[in-house]
């Protein structure tokens, strides 16, 4: 039973490496990579769900009668341009902060903030 569910494991275990990232790392171009992981573990989901053993793409034929839901497909080449426009959006502020601040470590980001104040 637990073999079978391998997908699932594998989502769960992209998820935690992810969130690790995000919250260990303090380079901001690492914690933007933490949270690509994060978001393909998502992904991977939501298409683990829409799949359904024996069944065919929803065109009606006499021959079929169990049907995959296309909905979490769509849903995900969705989520997919939002991730790749939040992620360019992401680095592009990381650029700008490169070019404030001298620096893309967050340590240095706060002691440079906490100087001028």
């Amino acid at each position: 039973m637990i073999v079978g569910l391998y997908n699932y494991w594998i989502v769960v275990i992209l998820m935690m490496i992810g969130f690790y990232i995000v919250i260990a790392q303090g380079n901001l171009i690492k914690k933007i990579a933490g949270l690509i992981i994060f978001q393909t573990s998502v992904f991977i989901f939501y298409i683990s769900i829409g799949k359904v053993d024996g069944a065919t793409a929803p065109i009606l034929a006499d021959q079929f009668s169990q049907y995959s839901n296309p909905l979490p497909h769509v849903l995900i080449l969705t989520a997919i341009v939002v991730g790749i426009a939040t992620t360019a959006l992401g680095l592009a502020l990381i650029v700008r902060i490169k070019e404030a601040y001298g620096s893309i470590e967050e340590d240095e980001i706060q002691e440079k903030d906490n100087q001028e104040c």
